[in-house]
Parts: structure tokens; C-alpha cells; sequence
């Protein structure tokens, strides 16, 4: 799909780094990581059923004093919490009702992508249930559990009425945010949506990738020879796109891909990743040695690394990559939307960040990967997310809509 650049008019994350996108760069540019060793009386626990587990989570520890404005209180639990949190950070909820008062209400979109949704919601309500095993009558499915349930309290917080809808695709959610607000753009739909992701952290959650193998019980190590699984966080972003308007930086492109390879597994030579990225490079209208960095999707485990480095370095040869879930985990269905936060920091800072505690970088992972930080005024940045059954997506940012070195390429 092609579409006309796509301006990024404010944008924010919330992380177990703190709230908004300074704590997310200061973090970045010191290298300090905001994982945490798992204990089974977390913040998230279920009193005396919470099992005991060896490894590393990405926890907002903010979210025990956040509470949520009587008129939307149905919808508390952990999950919206934490969207709740993430709006009000970096002034970004008064921006985004200011586009609804310029644009009108009906012509703002809101597309959030989550994973696990209200899950924990679910867990204490299981918990609670009666003699009978009936749930507490407390137990709100539609403003809590449902996928539905955060882009609605976003929709409603904001103002916008224009199409609301969730994107639930594993770890790729929050990144296919862009392209589906770029096509109602494209399509006329829409002159402006508030596109994000919120994910957080559950029991049903670490405990599934625990019976998969896939946890590591050390920071993890993306890309490192010795690396042993995925750290899993929790976060919350948001960006306001809009069709015509004047902006720092813009969405140039978006790829899309579904290889259907595994339920759990990346497909070993890339495929679908290979599709996506090319699949966002044609969008933007740009050749593969264009693009200055890539953010990876970069999970740490023992398939989906050298499969992924694998399909970079086929499409872009030795362009500088990194992975940033060491400084604050995988975040399923938010990392999309807070890894292309890293990707628009990068574009705006100069800032490229070296991935956390990799020391010896696989050789089976052909990707040029930093293990250093680097400063350098960059002009494109991808960012890539791949999902559980092969749903892939990558996303191009750039600094101009049109920037000279874009002129007169061809794809490769």
C-alpha cells in the first residue's frame, strides 16, 4: 500500500523506565534498564495462587497510585490504568483533543493495539468466584477483559467518535496501528487519529511463555550467543497522526505481512519479515540503503533472532540494527507502538541505542547489530514487530515528508 506521508504531530510512551518519552530517552542514553526480578507477591499477583517463577519483567511501579476519573470508572483494571497513565504524559491528551476540536470529533480515528488486554481483570474475578464458581457480579467483561475496552476509555477521553476499533495481533498489534490509520486517511475516512498500543503485565501471560520455555531467567540478551529467552514488560504509547499538517517528523511507509509459518515460531528464513520490510519500503517509496536504522524486533529467543538478522541483512545489507526490550522488556502488544517511539526518538535526538547486555553477538545473526550506543543525525528509521502465527509488520519514519536523498532512487 502506498500513501503521501503521514505527519506525527505529538507522540508518547510510558514504560517501567517512568512515564513519558524524557524517562524513556534519559534511560536510553544512559543505559540504564528498567527490568526487575520477578517476585510472586509483584504488584499483579493473586495473594497465595501466584507462582513461582525465575525471571526478568519490565513493571511500571507508577501504576499503584493512578486511579481513573469517576465518569469512566467501569473500565478500571490494570490494562486501562496504564492507557490511562500513558495519555496524560507529555501534555499528549490535550493535543489530541485539540485535533478533535480542529477536525472535528467524527474525523479522528482512535486504533489501539493490545494482546492481553484485561486479562489480569479476568484472573482476580476467577478468584473471587462463589461457592457456585459464578464470577462476582463486579466483573465488567465489556470495559475490562474485551480487546474493545481500552480504545473506547481512549476514544471517550479524547472526545473522537470516528472509527475506534482494536488491533489484537500478538506482538505486532501496536505497529499495524500506522497502517490502518494511513489507509482510512487514504481512504477519506479520517483527517486525524490517536493510534497506540497498552499491554500489561498478568499471570495467564508470564506463565504461558513460561510453559512455552521462552522466559530467560536473566535480563535478556537479544541477538547474544548465549541468550535464553524473552523478559516480558508492560507500557503504554500513543502518536496523533494527521493528513495534512506540518510536523517534525512523519510516518513514510508501512508493511504488512502473514506467513502463517508456526503458532509460536518465526518462519527460520524470515519470509514474512522479509515481506513486511520490503512491503514498507515500497509504501514509502524508498531503496532498502535509504533507511540509516532499524529497530528490531529483537525478542531474545533462540528462533526468532538469527531468523530475523537472517531477513535484515538480506533486504538492507550491514544497516546499523539494535533491540531495545533489554531496557524494558517485551512488551507484546505495545511494543509496537513504544519500539517506533524509539525509532521517532532516534530520528528527533540523534540518538542510536546499543542493545543491553549483549556482549557477543551470535554468528548465526548476520545483522550488523550496535552494541554501543551511537550519535548521528539520521534521516529514515524502520522499526519491525512480528507476531505469534506469523503476522508481521514494519513501520518507516523520517524526519521530512520529502527529503532529498528520497529523490530519484528506485527500489532495489
Amino acid at each position: 500500500m502506498t500513501f503521501p506521508p503521514v505527519a506525527i504531530s505529538a507522540y508518547t510512551a510510558t514504560t517501567a523506565l517512568g512515564p513519558g518519552r524524557e524517562a524513556l530517552f534519559e534511560a536510553l542514553r544512559t543505559r540504564r534498564s528498567g527490568l526487575q526480578q520477578y517476585e510472586s507477591r509483584c504488584d499483579f499477583a493473586l495473594d497465595g495462587h501466584s507462582p513461582s517463577l525465575k525471571t526478568w519483567i519490565g513493571e511500571v511501579p507508577q501504576l499503584r497510585s493512578v486511579t481513573l476519573p469517576e465518569q469512566w470508572a467501569r473500565y478500571d483494571c490494570r490494562n486501562n490504568r496504564l492507557a490511562w497513565l500513558g495519555l496524560q504524559q507529555d501534555q499528549f491528551i490535550a493535543k489530541a483533543r485539540e485535533a478533535v476540536e480542529r477536525y472535528g470529533a467524527d474525523r479522528v480515528a482512535v486504533i489501539v493495539g493490545t494482546s492481553t488486554s484485561g486479562i489480569g481483570q479476568a484472573e482476580q474475578a476467577y478468584g473471587a468466584r462463589d461457592a457456585c464458581g459464578r464470577l462476582p457480579a463486579s466483573f465488567d467483561y465489556a470495559a475490562t477483559l474485551n480487546n474493545f475496552s481500552a480504545p473506547s476509555l481512549v476514544a471517550q477521553a479524547v472526545g473522537a467518535t470516528g472509527p475506534t476499533f482494536a488491533i489484537s495481533t500478538a506482538c505486532s498489534s501496536s505497529a499495524k496501528v500506522f497502517a490502518a490509520a494511513a489507509r482510512l486517511m487514504r481512504a477519506g475516512w479520517i483527517d486525524a487519529a490517536v493510534v497506540g498500543g497498552v499491554d500489561s503485565l498478568c499471570l495467564t501471560t508470564l506463565c504461558g511463555f513460561a510453559s512455552l520455555e521462552l522466559l530467560s531467567n536473566a535480563p535478556c540478551r537479544p541477538f547474544d550467543r548465549a541468550r535464553s529467552g524473552i523478559s516480558i514488560g508492560e507500557g503504554a504509547g500513543f502518536a496523533l497522526l494527521e493528513a495534512s499538517a506540518d510536523a517534525p517528523l512523519y510516518l513514510l511507509g508501512a508493511g504488512e505481512s502473514s506467513d502463517a509459518h508456526h503458532m509460536s515460531t518465526p518462519h527460520p528464513a524470515g519470509l514474512g519479515a522479509r515481506l513486511a520490510m520490503r512491503g514498507a519500503l515500497d509504501a514509502a517509496g524508498l531503496a532498502p540503503h535509504a533507511v540509516d536504522y532499524i529497530n528490531l524486533h529483537g525478542t531474545a529467543t533462540r528462533s526468532n533472532d538469527p531468523a530475523e538478522g537472517r531477513a535484515v541483512t538480506d533486504v538492507f545489507g550491514a544497516t546499523a540494527t539494535s533491540s531495545t526490550k533489554g531496557w524494558f522488556g517485551h512488551l507484546l502488544g505495545a511494543a509496537g507502538i513504544v519500539e517506533s517511539i524509539v525509532a521517532l526518538l532516534a530520528l528527533e535526538r540523534g540518538l542510536l541505542p546499543g542493545t543491553l547486555n549483549t556482549a557477543d553477538v551470535d554468528p548465526e545473526c548476520p545483522n550488523t547489530v550496535l552494541l554501543a550506543n551511537e550519535t548521528r543525525d539520521i534521516d529514515v528509521a524502520l522499526s519491525n514487530s512480528f507476531g505469534f502465527g506469523g503476522s508481521n509488520c514494519s513501520v518507516i519514519f523520517g524526519r521530512e515528508p520529502v527529503n532529498p536523498r528520497r529523490l530519484n532512487r528506485t527500489l532495489s
